[in-house]
């Protein structure tokens, strides 16, 4: 997910994706150390995505 698609999302339901995003961290790296997945660099993508959602819901939490 690109920062623009982020930004344009409401705060409720941005908390809410990420919420889902970092079980399904969570989940996959729980998955990748019993028997390693295919795609090992959507862990990294994954990563990347909950910090972004993180950041952009940091920015609205300071321009209040």
């Amino acid at each position: 997910m690109k920062s623009a698609e982020i930004r344009e999302i409401p705060t409720n339901e941005l908390k809410e994706r990420l919420e889902t995003a970092q079980a399904n961290y969570n989940q996959t790296l729980l998955n990748h150390a019993v028997s390693p997945i295919a795609n090992s660099a959507s862990i990294k993508m994954a990563r990347r995505d909950i910090a972004r959602m993180k950041t952009e819901l940091r920015q609205r939490e300071l321009n209040k």
